[in-house]
């Protein structure tokens, strides 16, 4: 499937903007799952690519506002066809991390001991080679998708795995941290993926998270599940970017001199192209 991806993240100051830098993880890579025809960023500044840690493809930019500047406003435009081919299973290019990196606790996914005991009603622990049943990592997916419901605005960036546990609600960014936190607290390498979810009738997904599990430790296999909807990814799954969670790489983040208060209004369209 061809999707044509636009992404907007509009910001308002109420005073004039003095300095910003900022990184963004807004664009996909061509990879086993995905194949990017044509992607495009725009910024208010001349933007600077690299890769980060985990491999993501990520851009920098930085502003700096004259005194006489009266600045008030920013735009970040992402755009781009993307040709969905539906695998969920795949091993890690050379280079990549080892999957043990995705064994260490992070901010919004830690193990814990009651994540363990989630996780054994539905899956046993990695065996010899560190090794993993799919059909085991799906019904894990589907218990956590039952555990913590799908509610919009239940939630912020900043709650944790544990947090929307114990709380048994969430959207798609907790689903994925809880189910990232249960393998991890299993001795099972797991990631945080960001992406887009093309479905007509669910346009809060668009911009959707799920989680990668690693199936098979030494032959560095993964599986990408979507807890929301309990099933491997699909083509209508684009991918963006993964790491250890949604902190280590938000859509955009960054800091600023100035500008008072801000607002954010983010704009995501999907269509088929």
């Amino acid at each position: 499937m061809k999707l044509h991806i636009k992404h907007t993240t509009d910001y308002r100051y109420t005073e004039p903007l003095r300095y910003a830098l900022q990184t963004l993880w807004l664009t996909p890579l061509s990879g086993p799952a995905q194949t990017v025809n044509f992607w495009s960023l725009g910024a208010p500044e001349e933007l600077f690519a690299q890769a980060d840690a985990f491999g993501n493809s990520i851009h920098s930019y930085t502003f700096v506002g004259e005194l006489s500047d009266n600045v008030r406003w920013s735009l970040v435009n992402a755009a781009g066809t993307v040709e969905t081919l539906g695998i969920a299973e795949f091993n890690d290019a050379p280079g990549m991390p080892l999957p043990q990196l995705y064994l260490r606790e992070s901010p919004l996914a830690r193990p814990h001991p009651s994540l363990a005991e989630f996780g054994r009603r539905f899956m046993a622990a990695p065996g010899p080679g560190g090794k993993v049943d799919l059909q085991a990592v799906l019904a894990l997916a589907t218990g956590v998708a039952g555990a913590v419901s799908y509610q919009k605005n239940s939630t912020s960036v900043t709650t944790t795995a544990l947090q929307a546990f114990e709380a048994g609600a969430g959207v798609c960014q907790d689903q994925a941290h809880v189910m990232v936190a249960i393998c991890r607290s299993m001795g099972l390498p797991a990631r945080y993926v960001s992406g887009y979810f093309y479905a007509a009738n669910e346009p809060d997904l668009a911009s959707h998270a799920w989680a990668d599990v690693c199936l098979d430790v030494a032959g560095r296999r993964w599986a990408s599940i979507d807890v929301t909807h309990s099933c491997p990814i699909d083509q209508r799954h684009v991918r963006m970017a993964m790491g250890t969670d949604y902190s280590a790489f938000p859509p955009i983040k960054g800091v600023r001199h100035g500008g008072g208060e801000e607002s954010m209004t983010v704009s995501i369209t999907i269509e088929p192209a």
